[in-house]
């Protein structure tokens, strides 16, 4: 019965639009007033009033709706499961936070949540946690619908600059740059995936005057936050099996995942724990899941503590400016909108931004902190003047190598996973498709010929898929993946029409260390208006000329025994601008890639860290706002070089190990 119960409250959630959660009410006057002239009522007309809701069909809503509409169920019935969110009420029936707290912390993402959580622990110590999204609910609970969250509320729909010869296939040519945006922040919408880096990169961050951040130093507070259980690996000495964060291996394997392996031996990459810091090689993908289940950061570290009396979580909080007396350069509060109103909270000791690489920076620029022609020409008194925004990497994929096979049922198709026996089985075990972030299940490190780093450190990381982005499509098919890459319908359909919804195999290669640096600046001093965000991509050649390498070691990935027996055959995709070169010629690949190049949400340098006198950094080794006081930046904005990584797992480290240098200043 309880599990007949959890698959009808599925089918509602997944067809109903949501509701607001107004339980919060704001009691008048406890809050100073704060000059609202900034506040737009565009900012109103842009957001969707706290509705979620997907805007294409839905399959596996769509499946489960139709085996159980005999019972009246309507697809358009409002949300009367609003309650079914995760709740953060304040303790001690508050109805409003309070006026000061020790430290405010803005942002529950990846960094914040820890940062919260661990320093919390002291019952002396006051928190609040504001967080401009919701908390999650079921849906967010399904790794599988990862690509679904990216085109809801649960994400910030930011969009970079226009830039003429990248990201020509997706909408409006314009690439797509979400970000979470709830209690948890990007680990609600991510694809989960747990890697560290290599030791020769964090040791360079050290040599560079960072103290602190050598390898062996981050790698214990990896090892601090880790509950890992990976088929012995765990037993290693740079694992931890005792910690909260769970680590493991996708539940559900296909076949093609063996022959990526078996290729990779083939090709002289042994099969290994990747994160190991020993070797580059081949491994099944480690994911911060649990019996099936997404473990975002909040459900890590802030379901069980949001008991704590000392610490306050405020969800649907925006946080506006961080308030800095101009004279003492000391950061005493942060102004914040909920609900239509702004307030200001105060802060004893810090303010900390752990709003991500692109709010933390534009929360920095807003408060005077930045450079100081840039803010002047926006009308922002410029309080210290630092290079915020001026450095800006991220990682970029192609997810174009799309291979087909002779054989059928082999990959991970979304058809497959819309059967109602499909769900129930995760709801009761967690171990089928629908368990897999967006079918990934390998993580290859390599090193290309056209790599000029003296130091045995990738170049290109090869993301594994077990099928492609071919597989969510079909008569019923979402097209989940496509749409939130904002691939344009006719650009699909022309260069992958054909073999739309068959089984394939893909493996997308990330530029681990792009050459080209974009930068992030305020487009006015509206707090509700999106930054400027100019990615730069690909305007380095050594950029394009790794990606061509890459795309050459797939194919001779999938030209050896193991990926025959599927009869892989490399699709010639038809892109209308690259019609005049020859198909898998250098040229080709160049084109398609500008076609198809899409972010792996992975940006980082924006709030730069570096020694005293570093003319680019925006932080000092230990988080410290360089010339404002009692401010830190802990979030991965701080990771001043490129690294080997998805990002979530250092945002984590980086929030473990900010909450001991807090501890360590404050003598908590």
């Amino acid at each position: 019965m309880m599990l007949k119960f959890k698959v009808i409250l599925l089918i509602f959630l997944m067809t109903s639009s949501y509701a607001e959660n107004e339980a919060y009410v704001d009691t008048e006057g406890e809050y100073e007033t704060i000059d609202d002239s900034l506040f737009s009522e565009s900012k109103k007309s842009s957001s969707r009033n706290g509705r979620l809701f997907f805007p294409y069909q839905h399959s596996i809503a769509d499946s489960i709706f139709e085996a159980f509409g005999k019972n009246g169920i309507n697809k358009n019935t409002a949300d009367y499961f609003a309650f079914l969110r995760d709740s953060y009420d304040l303790p001690d029936g508050l109805k409003s936070p309070l006026l000061e707290y020790d430290f405010v912390i803005i942002g529950a993402g990846s960094a914040g949540s820890v940062l919260a959580s661990r320093l919390s622990e002291n019952r002396n110590t006051t928190i609040l946690l504001l967080e401009a999204g919701k908390p999650e609910m079921l849906l967010t609970d399904v790794p599988a619908l990862a690509p679904y969250f990216q085109a809801t509320d649960y994400t910030w729909q930011y969009y970079m600059e226009p830039q003429p010869g990248v990201c020509m296939g997706m909408i409006n040519e314009r690439c797509f740059w979400p970000r979470g945006k709830a209690v948890g922040g990007t680990s609600v919408i991510n694809y989960m995936i747990y890697t560290r880096g290599r030791p020769q990169e964090w040791d360079r961050i050290a040599a560079d005057g960072n103290y602190g951040w050598s390898y062996n130093d981050v790698l214990n507070y990896y090892k601090k936050s880790e509950k890992a259980d990976l088929d012995g690996y765990e037993k290693n000495p740079n694992r931890n099996r005792n910690g909260i964060l769970p680590v493991r291996f996708v539940p559900k394997r296909t076949k093609l995942i063996k022959a990526f392996l078996q290729a990779g031996e083939i090709l002289g990459h042994p099969t290994i724990d990747y994160n190991s810091p020993d070797q580059l090689g081949f491994g099944h993908v480690q994911v911060t899941i649990e019996a099936g289940h997404r473990a975002s950061t909040a459900k890590v570290f802030l379901h069980k503590q949001k008991k704590r009396r000392n610490l306050h979580i405020l969800p649907e909080a925006t946080a506006t400016k961080v308030i800095i007396d101009p004279q003492s350069k000391v950061a005493y509060g942060v102004e914040f909108s909920r609900n239509g109103r702004q307030y200001l909270v105060r802060a004893r000791k810090e303010v900390i931004l752990s709003a991500g690489p692109i709010a933390s920076p534009q929360l920095l620029m807003l408060s005077g902190v930045g450079p100081k022609n840039h803010l002047i020409s926006k009308g922002i008194h410029v309080i210290e003047d630092l290079p915020v925004g001026k450095t800006l990497y991220d990682h970029i994929c192609f997810p174009g190598t799309i291979f087909t096979l002779n054989v059928t049922n082999v990959s991970v198709r979304e058809s497959a996973a819309t059967t109602l026996s499909s769900i129930v089985s995760w709801l009761r075990d967690g171990d089928n498709d629908l368990a897999t972030p967006g079918g990934v299940e390998g993580i290859g490190y390599i090193k290309t010929p056209v790599s000029d780093d003296p130091d045995e450190i990738p170049d290109i990381e090869l993301i594994s898929i077990g099928g492609s982005f071919v597989a969510d499509g079909g008569p019923t098919g979402s097209k989940a993946v496509r749409k939130g890459m904002r691939i344009r319908n006719q650009v699909f359909d022309q260069a992958f029409g054909p073999i739309d919804d068959t089984d394939t195999w893909s493996a997308f290669p990330m530029l681990l260390h792009p050459k080209s640096v974009g930068y992030i600046e305020l487009k006015d001093r509206n707090p509700f208006s999106h930054p400027k965000m100019v990615g730069n991509y690909l305007t380095e050649p050594s950029d394009v000329a790794t990606f061509v390498a890459a795309i050459r070691h797939i194919q001779k990935i999938a030209a050896t025994e193991p990926f025959q027996k599927f009869g892989a055959r490399i699709y010639p995709a038809d892109y209308l601008p690259c019609r005049s070169y020859q198909f898998d010629s250098d040229a080709y690949w160049e084109c398609a890639v500008r076609m198809l190049t899409a972010t792996l949400h992975h940006q980082i340098a924006t709030c730069r860290m570096g020694p005293a006198g570093d003319p680019q950094a925006v932080v000092d080794p230990e988080l410290r706002v360089y010339g404002i006081s009692r401010l830190r930046v802990v979030d991965s904005s701080v990771i001043p070089r490129t690294v080997s990584v998805h990002t979530n797992a250092p945002a984590i480290m980086i929030g473990e190990k900010a909450a001991d240098m807090i501890k360590t200043t404050w003598s908590i």
